[in-house]
C-alpha cells in the first residue's frame, strides 16, 4: 500500500484550466503505475488517466484526450493532471491511485487510493 494525497482542486469557471498534484509516500515511486479517476455526484467513479512508470504512453478516456494531461516527476514522487478548456460535466472529486502491476491501465483495478480532491466547474 501507498500512501497518497491529492492537492489542487478548487472552484474553476468554464473553459478554465487547473491542475492537481498527487504526491506517494514511497520509496519505490517508480515501480508504480499511477493513475486518476473521478466520481461525480450520483455516479460510478471512472477512469481518467494513467501513466507508467517511465512517463512513456499515458493513457485517458475518451471524455478527456485532447483538454487533460497526465504527467510525473519522479525525483518528487509526484503525479500531476493537468486539466484545460474545463467543462461543468469535469465537477468531481478526483483520486489518485498507484499500483505496481502494468495490467492496471486495462482493468483499473488499482490497489492504493488517496481521499480525493474536489473539483468544481461552474460559472
Amino acid at each position: 500500500q501507498v500512501q497518497l494525497v491529492e492537492s489542487g482542486g478548487s472552484l474553476v469557471q468554464p473553459g478554465g484550466s487547473l491542475r492537481l498534484s498527487c504526491i506517494a509516500s514511497t520509496r519505490t515511486f517508480t515501480n508504480y503505475v499511477m493513475g486518476w479517476f473521478r466520481q461525480a455526484p450520483g455516479k460510478k467513479r471512472e477512469f481518467v488517466a494513467a501513466i507508467s512508470w517511465e512517463g512513456y504512453s499515458p493513457y485517458y478516456a475518451d471524455a478527456v484526450k485532447g483538454r487533460f494531461t497526465i504527467s510525473r516527476d519522479n525525483s518528487k514522487n509526484t503525479v500531476y493532471l493537468q486539466m484545460n478548456s474545463l467543462k461543468p460535466e469535469d465537477t468531481a472529486v478526483y483520486y489518485c491511485a498507484a499500483d505496481p502491476d502494468p495490467g492496471v491501465v486495462v482493468t483499473g483495478d488499482f490497489g492504493s487510493w488517496g481521499q480525493g480532491t474536489q473539483v468544481t466547474v461552474s460559472s
